[in-house]
């Protein structure tokens, strides 16, 4: 099966080689990215969704590649969009918490803030990452990060707000409410 999936790339690399960047990225797609993501992961985290959100679930899965991480999302059961042109986007970051546990206002209120052990203002938390752009209740998302290593983040928790992180809006980009949390382990 392996084989299969990397014969197109291979492909490809070979057309273009020597034509600049596009060489370069299909060449460390073929060697570097691909491989990870048929490896066993370093960490995962299996999200749960709130009471109010119970539908949610999934995993998050953190693969060390170079001097970075690669992190792989895979989200069902998120609350969708009602039209074509309305769907719905989440924030996504890891928290300094280590346990999905929290009150009634906040069932995840253990989470803590987001994970910044270098005290960056926001958005440069090492917990900082992209958005979740849902399509019919589901997410898949991959993207590599230099922010932190798997290890840094073990015993932390990843969490999804209901809205999506601004980039702007200290101290955590107004994202909303923790609906989903995982531990990672």
């Amino acid at each position: 099966m392996r084989a299969e999936i990397f014969r197109p790339v291979m492909r490809c690399r070979a057309g273009v080689r020597g034509r600049g960047n596009e060489a370069g990225m299909i060449e460390m797609m073929s060697q570097e990215i691909l491989p990870v993501l048929f490896s066993t992961p370093v960490l995962y985290a299996e999200l749960r969704g709130s009471r109010e959100y119970p539908d949610i679930g999934g995993m998050v899965l953190f693969y060390k590649l170079g001097k970075g991480t690669v992190v792989v999302t895979d989200i069902s059961g998120l609350p969708q969009g009602t039209g074509k042109c309305d769907g719905r986007v989440f924030g996504f970051h890891i928290h300094e918490g280590a346990a999905c546990t929290g009150d009634v206002s906040d069932p995840f209120a253990d989470t803590g803030g987001h994970y910044n052990p270098h005290g960056c203002l926001h958005p440069e938390h090492a917990g900082d990452m992209p958005v979740l752009f849902e399509s019919r209740g589901k997410v898949w998302n991959a993207f590599y990060t230099e922010r932190f290593m798997p290890q840094d983040v073990k015993g932390h928790t990843v969490v999804l707000h209901d809205m999506p992180d601004d980039f702007r809006t200290q101290p955590a980009g107004d994202s909303g409410m923790k609906i989903a949390c995982g531990s990672i382990r």
